[in-house]
């Protein structure tokens, strides 16, 4: 696995995005810290939006704010 500083990123997405699409993982550093990888897309198949929706409605059955509104819970944040 390759591994490239954030500013040779920047300069050089097109060829770092030409070597994943050639299969290669990179690793994008900041300071010498990893803070990304670049990697292939997997095999994975595209999500179903329709399971997705139907399941966040589910997760959502019961749960509350609080017993505030949301433009109460927004003006409390702008304090």
């Amino acid at each position: 696995m390759r591994t490239v500083d954030a500013f040779e990123a920047k300069t050089h997405l097109a060829a770092l995005l030409d070597a994943v699409s050639a299969g290669e993982q990179i690793t994008i550093t900041r300071h010498g810290r990893p803070v990304a990888r670049l990697v292939p897309p997997g095999d994975r198949p595209p999500a179903n939006l329709a399971h997705t929706i139907e399941a966040l409605k589910q997760f959502s059955q019961g749960q509350t704010l609080g017993g505030l509104t949301v433009q109460e819970l927004r003006d409390a944040g702008r304090r």
